[in-house]
Formats: C-alpha cells, sequence, structure tokens
C-alpha cells in the first residue's frame, strides 16, 4: 500500500499534469469562421465572417458584417467551453462549439438579434496551375445574355455600343456562371464621385471608386481587396476615362494588374467581404459588379481564363 504521503504526491503529480494539458490544449475557437446569421423573427439568412487570433495571455479578432468594412472587435473572452464577443455599440455574440461547428446568439443588451452558426473557412492552398485556357469573353458587347440583376433594387444596367454601363444606382449585376480559379481580364471606366466594385466569386471585392481623394485609405481606395489587401503601388488617379484590371484567383491567393501595373503580388484573401453573396468559400460562384452605390460606371472586354 502507498503511504499517505506518497499517495499526496501521485494526487499532485496528476493534478499538475491535468493542468500541463489543459494549459497546451489549442483553444477550439481559434481561427477563421465562415458564418451565416439569421435575424430573429424569420428574417433571411446574410453571410458573416470572424477571425479569432491568440494576442498575448489574451484574445483579439475581426468581424465582417453583412456590409460595409472589417473591424476589430472590443473584446473577447473565453469562459468555459463559451466565447464572448463584445463586437461594438454593446452588442454581444455568445458562442460555442458543437460538433465542430460554431453555433451562438447574437444580442444587444436584453434584445434578441439573430442566432449565428458557422465552419472553419477553407485553407483553400492550392499550387498557380501550369497553364491556361484562351481568352473567353463573358460579356458578348450585345445585350445582358450571361448576367442578371439582383436584389430588390430596380435594374439601370444597359448594353450601349458594346459597354455595359450602370446608367444610375440600383441592382447590382452578377453573372450566371460561377467560377473557381481564374484569370479575369475587365476594363472600366468609373466617373469622378464613382463608386463601384467587381466581387469575385461572389465574395471578395475588388474596389473601384474615384470618391473624393480624402474619403478613403489605402485598405479602401481603388484596386484594393476591400477592408483585406490594399494596394503596394498609387497610380495616378483617372476618372472619366478607361483603365483595366487583369485579377489572377487562385484558392483564395489574388494578384491584381491595374494598367500593366502590379499592385497586388499574390497576397492572401482571409475572408470574404462586405456585400458578399455567401459565405460559402470552399465553392465556386459568380462574378458581380456593384449597382447599387452610383450610376455612371462602364464596363468592357470581360473575358475569363480557366486552369487547364
Amino acid at each position: 500500500m502507498y503511504t499517505k504521503p506518497v499517495m499526496k504526491k501521485l494526487a499532485l503529480a496528476a493534478f499538475l499534469a491535468t493542468a500541463l494539458v489543459a494549459q497546451k490544449s489549442p483553444n477550439p475557437f481559434l481561427g477563421r469562421w465562415d458564418l451565416m446569421v439569421t435575424p430573429p423573427n424569420g428574417g433571411a439568412a446574410f453571410p458573416d465572417w470572424l477571425e479569432v487570433t491568440q494576442s498575448g495571455s489574451g484574445l483579439a479578432g475581426r468581424i465582417q458584417p453583412r456590409s460595409g468594412g472589417a473591424f476589430a472587435v472590443e473584446g473577447m473572452q473565453l469562459e468555459g467551453s463559451r466565447l464572448n464577443v463584445n463586437t461594438r455599440q454593446g452588442v454581444r455574440w455568445d458562442l460555442g462549439i458543437e460538433g465542430g461547428k460554431l453555433t451562438g446568439t447574437i444580442k444587444q443588451g436584453d434584445k434578441d438579434q439573430g442566432s449565428i452558426a458557422g465552419v472553419r473557412a477553407p485553407a483553400l492552398d492550392r499550387p498557380m496551375p501550369k497553364d491556361w485556357t484562351n481568352p473567353e469573353p463573358i460579356f458578348n458587347g450585345k445585350d445582358l445574355t450571361g448576367w442578371e440583376p439582383m436584389g430588390n433594387n430596380p435594374n439601370h444596367w444597359t448594353v450601349k455600343d458594346g459597354v455595359l454601363l450602370n446608367e444610375q444606382h440600383g441592382a447590382n449585376l452578377r453573372s450566371m456562371r460561377k467560377f473557381q480559379d481564374f484569370k479575369l481580364h475587365i476594363e472600366y471606366n468609373c466617373p469622378d464621385k464613382g463608386n463601384s466594385g467587381v466581387y469575385l466569386r461572389g465574395r471578395y471585392e475588388v474596389q473601384v471608386e474615384y470618391e473624393p481623394v480624402d474619403a478613403n485609405d489605402r485598405f479602401h481606395s481603388m484596386g484594393a481587396i476591400y477592408s483585406f489587401v490594399p494596394p503596394s503601388v498609387e497610380l495616378p488617379r483617372k476618372p472619366g476615362t478607361w483603365e483595366r484590371y487583369d485579377i489572377t484567383l487562385v484558392g483564395r491567393h489574388v494578384t491584381v494588374v491595374r494598367n500593366g501595373v502590379k499592385t497586388i503580388d499574390n497576397q492572401e484573401i482571409p475572408g470574404i467581404t462586405g456585400g458578399a453573396l455567401d459565405s460559402n468559400e470552399g465553392e465556386p460562384g459568380p462574378f458581380y459588379l456593384q449597382g447599387d452605390h452610383t450610376g455612371g460606371m462602364m464596363y468592357r472586354n470581360i473575358t475569363i481564363q480557366l486552369p487547364k
């Protein structure tokens, strides 16, 4: 039989071992999450995105809401098996993990603001294709064949002289085909004070804007992946003239060449941007052109290349 001192030492050793294992156990909330938020009272669900990181001895995070830019959360605490997130303006998320999936509720004070369901965002870490198909037009320059307006806003997209024109702010326009990895060529003419965007897979916005110079920072300026990846080179503003993007997207890595100058070089897009159609990042998606901000935007010569 063990003596009492020996039993005490064994118990202490077991306790310390358990504590050490618990200390080394990874926080299950760490990482990126693709979310769907369901409002109370049967409202239509919409996509969101959450990133949780270790920050010293605590946690930090950022959220991409359904519209606008991503923002850092005000506070985040792990309490037992629950993660409490203070987002902003008194809104709180109470999150748990069940079967590897994220679930939770949103409250502002005592008021129910909806429920959250999410899955881990896929890595989408794919090698660059060795070869690509020849460029294929996805806009015929004659009419809206292959494209459709989105949402409840009135459609003001029309085709004139080979140009896709949004006559005034209204509906967004998306391609009826969906794509995974691709090379996109698209030419655009953005008027002074104009604001639009080209959405890749319907989830990642490449900003198109000539708002006043001080209206946007680098993360929200012409050529940025909205909120996440700024252009590394600042090019001259050319409102009212034709310019071009050549965009390569493989997995979640993007390269943007604007007017022949590489402004984003194989950078990772961490998650969906505001205005994303969904948060199903592992799936193919359409292109869509933002038309709900300002009118006067023009696009032409839209072609696609796919991996062979």
